[in-house]
């Protein structure tokens, strides 16, 4: 491994931010964008037309509704490493996205209302971390609010989550009174100015707890966060790297993120503790991130991300090697190479061509319709990356075109906006209707609307009585014929050709399935 290799791996880190909707999730991604200095003003994300955006939120649709449907990717320098974020979306309806995400990165930051705890969709996403041992940062938020008390916002994360707490920072004061917070690491108080509350770096710090400097910031409650810090310094549990790593442990951080509380302690703490790029699995084997040569696999696909230009874009996670503008990969999928010329690197929508990359870091290649998620791209050798799901939709619509005129821009815009990996396209073995499944309605009315937006389409969709899907495979590959027939109603195939039963109840599959003891169904499938 070379010297210049081995540096800028030791300097990234990619996370993802998770949370249940919100939380505070993009509010905190925008002053940690703000702290890198990679903007100069973060504005709440509010639902109202006329308020500020995110700057993760870039769709028409997020700046109207004022939530996150896609993944943004952004990429940011802060203390001399390079810091790989992507923002995913907090609501159910869009976890699929989510899910994949968590593929891509190598540690996670777990945002929670402290006024609420941990709720559903924290639940889920921590199932997804904790099957592949993804390390987890908390961030309790909203402590400027009536919050939780924090000794019970600990237990009911250890309770709900089944994690280990280690506290890192401690809030002084809660709601109206929230001043700061005391930092657990270097034994300092750190207390917010009010006239400068919103901003990147004001504060003030105090070294010693029992100084008249620490007495008069907090006043009559001085005994009261003197007895609260002994007792966590004597009964907490300390921080244990490996099981932090193993993501058996979560370092936990108070604060509010709409007024900078706390934020600070969490970035710098994060920088440290967040592992670098790790290794990936392949079907053959292991490659780590030290390796020369470049190897790197799609999690996500986002259409039109420049509307000028119609263009499709593909996500890629480099494991290893060095990625340089005009080298010459292999998509191993289809065994061909490709020379790429503009590559590029993110701050949400505004992009950059890149010149060189390394593991950990995020690029996008322009996809013209060959490329899918979960595909493998490298320096020739035949790797396919393992642990890319694909989850069985839950509610299903046919689209009704409005313009017949208009079936040539229908199904591109369907196809394109389905590749991304959020919904799933069916189309039926006998017939011509386009089917869309889902998790959640709310993507029904996303896909609508980026119709109209993004390809001039008016189409809406209709209800179905379908309500499970299934993949399909079969022992006997040449009995396949057979099944078809006996089952032409119930079966479909998926964007990627692979066969699929849509019915109307679960009965209805597991019948199908004990008739023919040759097939299996399958509600996972994994992606390659």
């Amino acid at each position: 491994m070379s010297a210049e290799l081995h540096r800028e791996i030791a300097r990234r880190r990619t996370f993802a931010i998770i949370s249940h909707p919100d939380a505070g999730k993009t509010t905190i991604t925008e002053k940690l964008l703000l702290f890198g200095g990679a903007i100069h003003l973060a504005g709440a994300v509010k639902a109202k037309r006329n308020q500020k955006s995110a700057t993760s939120d870039w769709m028409a649709i997020e700046k109207e509704r004022g939530i996150s449907v896609s993944t943004a990717v952004m990429t940011f320098e802060y203390r001399g490493l390079q810091l790989n974020l992507l923002d995913t979306p907090g609501h159910n309806d869009f976890s699929e996205d989510t899910f994949r995400t968590l593929t891509a990165v190598d540690a996670v930051l777990m945002v929670i209302d402290a006024t609420k705890g941990v709720e559903t969709q924290t639940k889920k996403l921590l199932d997804v971390c904790r099957l592949k041992r993804t390390p987890v940062i908390t961030f309790m938020n909203k402590l400027d609010l009536e919050a939780m008390d924090p000794l019970d916002l600990l237990d009911n994360l250890e309770k709900e989550l089944h994690m280990a707490c280690t506290p890192m920072t401690w809030p002084i004061g809660a709601g109206k009174e929230f001043q700061g917070v005391y930092d657990l690491r270097d034994k300092t108080l750190n207390f917010y100015l009010a006239t400068e509350r919103g901003l990147a770096n004001e504060r003030e710090i105090i070294g010693d707890l029992t100084s008249d400097a620490a007495k008069a910031m907090i006043g009559a409650h001085q005994e009261q966060v003197l007895g609260e810090i002994e007792l966590l310094e004597g009964a907490s549990e300390p921080y244990d790297e490996k099981r932090f790593l193993r993501g058996q442990q979560t370092p936990v951080f108070f604060g509010s993120a709409k007024h900078n509380f706390g934020v600070k302690e969490l970035l710098d703490c994060f920088c440290d503790l967040a592992p670098t790029p790790q290794p990936r699995e392949t079907v053959a084997r292991v490659v780590e991130a030290e390796e020369e040569k470049f190897s790197g696999f799609v999690f996500k696909i986002q259409a039109n991300m420049d509307r000028q230009h119609r263009d499709r874009m593909a996500f890629i996670r480099i494991v290893s090697g060095v990625f340089r503008r005009g080298m010459t990969i292999r998509h191993v999928r289809t065994g061909k190479d490709l020379q790429v010329r503009n590559a590029m690197t993110f701050l949400a929508r505004d992009r950059s061509i890149v010149e060189e990359a390394y593991p950990g870091d995020i690029i996008g290649i322009p996809n013209h319709g060959t490329i899918r998620i979960a595909d493998t791209f490298s320096e020739g050798e035949s790797l396919r990356f393992t642990g890319v799901p694909n989850f069985a939709p839950e509610l299903f619509r046919r689209v009704r075109l409005k313009d017949p005129m208009k079936q040539k821009q229908l199904a591109k815009g369907l196809t394109e906006v389905c590749e991304e990996g959020a919904a799933q396209l069916f189309r039926p073995l006998i017939g011509s209707d386009w089917i869309v499944g889902a998790v959640g309605s709310l993507q029904f009315d996303v896909i609508e609307a980026r119709l109209r937006e993004e390809y001039n389409v008016d189409a809406a969709f209709e209800g179905l009585g379908l309500q499970v899907c299934r993949w399909v495979t079969l022992a006997d590959a040449s009995k396949r014929d057979a099944f078809e027939n006996a089952y032409t109603r119930d079966l479909f195939t998926d964007g990627s050709g692979n066969l699929c039963l849509l019915t109307e109840t679960r009965f209805r599959a597991d019948y199908i399935a004990e008739r023919n003891p040759g097939v299996t169904l399958h509600s996972t499938m994994e992606l390659h």
